[in-house]
């Protein structure tokens, strides 16, 4: 494998895509012809059992959105919720126990027992 299929490439990396993660998402994108191209946005907005809950969707890229490309995969967050996010991990694991996406963010005091929701 060479250095540049692995080496994130970065405007201003808020969050990290682990390489399971990134394997993850490039096969969704593959099965699904309507988003093809089109980065994965992560997000925060209010909501969820701590106040905060974690997003992600196959977007367009804004002109104010903060970007990286980790394993071939393109990640934009909106300036709001690099706030938020900023340093966290984004992990895939297909376990049949507790498997899915998985966000260790190191902004969150504390989080619910979905995984999807936090307070900063």
């Amino acid at each position: 494998m060479n250095e540049t299929a692995t080496a994130p490439v970065s405007t201003d990396a808020v969050v990290v895509l682990t390489e399971p993660a990134a394997r993850q998402i490039a096969t969704m994108l593959a099965e699904d012809k309507e988003n093809a191209g089109k980065p994965l946005r992560v997000y925060v907005e209010a909501g969820g059992c701590s106040g905060m809950q974690y997003g992600m969707v196959f977007d367009e890229k804004r002109a104010d959105d903060l970007s990286a490309e980790y394993f071939g995969v393109s990640v934009v967050v909106d300036a709001l919720s690099a706030n938020y996010v900023r340093g966290a991990v984004i992990d895939f694991s297909d376990a049949l126990t507790g498997g899915g996406f998985k966000i260790n963010n190191p902004n969150a005091h504390s989080s619910c027992g979905c995984g999807k929701s936090f307070s900063a």
